[in-house]
């Protein structure tokens, strides 16, 4: 799954709290206005039919962090881990952690370790042979004995300060199908051919790392279509149109989880995943309804954001064409999302992170004030407002208690990276021997 704007809900809601994507709702509930086809009442009533019941945001469960080691703050514009600091994080043994937990975390990494010791690391932390003995040892170690295995190969590392931010995504499921028919009028567009990428590396050595998306218009370079435009038809007539959702105000929330299901009216589910991105800005369009005044107290949420797009249809559609950002999708086959591993990522215990600060595919652990988010994640997966030094979008897989820990999920606490042992010295640290043991902040 490769998850842009985060994954994730808090990109869209920018400060506000968390929210979920509703369940799907069926052909004949009545979207903003758009240049779909009419649809059509649903034979069986003369009344216009109304969304499913959507779960609840899960009421957090509150839990007290454990206290960062004392240290600064990266410093502004740190690009990556090695940058920013590090000292020796609490032996491995002396974190809470269940066996259960232990063992998924296992399971993950085990998957992840092809990938690790081929992998450029951008974080600056590791080479691919580091990680070779800790892989090798877990092809064969028992999962019942998963905190040993930890314990035995690792040691943690603090960056930085160590002030840790989760949030929670998920795989959403809306109404859609493959084929146009009635009731589905809104198209899911594959990435078009015509989008040219542009490193700007190669032009500058001060541009070096960027990198822009556009289009070529007669010899000029130009910024690619933007949402407003796409929908208005500018993709129009060109096949490019790989499924067709019910409903544009849920086809956009999917677009920010960046991969989800579509479920037709027979049952059948059609999976899909990210495929690209017209270059255009993000705007979380929460925290702007949020600045205006739009959202009333206790609506800051993702349904209060739905709820007010749904009863103020034209306003509403305005305020999604300024994400200018538009996501393109391809057709997923498998049981399960990938990450940007190129894996499947597992619920509770795959996340994304930044790669510039968490070598993708290491341990992380996490002790925050919410208890959902606390224990051990495999960072596989990425995502585009997942930015910095200990930032972390837990994956909740799919369902109605995914949705409802992810919708909320936005916690504050510490986080650990673990990294293969002898990774500090190799980088110039020595490990303090018998650090404390963190202690419950309070």
């Amino acid at each position: 799954m490769r998850i842009w704007g985060g994954v994730a809900l808090a990109a869209l809601l920018g400060a506000c709290s968390g929210g979920v994507v509703p369940r799907s709702v069926e052909p004949g509930y009545a979207p903003p206005p758009s240049r779909e086809a009419p649809r059509e009442r649903p034979r069986d009533s003369g009344r216009v039919a109304e969304p499913h019941g959507n779960p609840a945001v899960r009421q957090p469960i509150p839990a007290v962090p454990l206290a960062a080691y004392p240290a600064p703050a990266a410093p502004a514009g740190t690009l990556t881990a090695a940058s920013a600091g590090l000292i020796p994080g609490p032996a491995f043994d002396s974190l809470p952690l269940s066996d259960d937990a232990a063992a998924r975390a296992l399971v993950a990494f085990r998957l992840s370790c092809p990938s690790l010791v081929r992998r450029t690391d951008v974080s600056g932390l590791t080479q691919g042979r580091d990680w070779q003995p800790a892989c090798d040892a877990a092809k064969t170690w028992p999962e019942r004995d998963s905190r040993a295995f930890f314990s035995r190969w690792f040691e943690s590392v603090q960056i930085a300060d160590g002030r840790a931010q989760a949030t929670g995504y998920y795989e959403p499921e809306i109404a859609g199908t493959k084929h146009h028919r009635s009731g589905y009028g809104v198209p899911v567009y594959a990435k078009p051919d015509d989008i040219i990428e542009v490193d700007l590396g190669q032009f500058s050595a001060d541009m070096k790392g960027k990198k822009i998306r556009g289009r070529v218009a007669g010899k000029t370079f130009i910024p690619y279509y933007d949402r407003k435009e796409i929908d208005q038809g500018a993709l129009e007539g060109r096949g490019l149109e790989i499924a067709w959702a019910a409903d544009p105000i849920e086809l956009f929330f999917l677009q920010i989880q960046g991969s989800g299901r579509l479920r037709g009216p027979d049952g059948q589910v059609m999976r899909i995943g990210f495929a690209g991105q017209n270059g255009r800005e993000y705007v979380g369009i929460g925290a702007l309804m949020r600045d205006r005044g739009l959202l009333q107290p206790g609506k800051a949420s993702m349904q209060g954001i739905m709820e007010y797009l749904r009863t103020h249809p034209e306003e509403g559609r305005q305020i999604m064409w300024e994400n200018k950002s538009y996501v393109f999708f391809q057709e997923l086959k498998g049981a399960g999302p990938n990450g940007s591993l190129g894996l499947p990522v597992t619920g509770q215990v795959s996340a994304a992170v930044d790669p510039k600060f968490i070598p993708l595919g290491a341990p992380v652990f996490l002790s925050m004030d919410r208890a959902e988010a606390n224990g051990l994640w495999i960072a596989q997966d990425t995502g585009g407002a997942i930015k910095g030094p200990n930032r972390v979008d837990t994956f909740w897989g799919a369902g109605d208690d995914a949705r409802a820990i992810a919708g909320g999920m936005n916690s504050r606490g510490t986080a650990w990276l673990l990294l293969p042992l002898g990774t500090l010295s190799r980088l110039g640290g020595a490990p303090i021997a018998g650090a404390p043991t963190p202690t419950r902040q309070r």
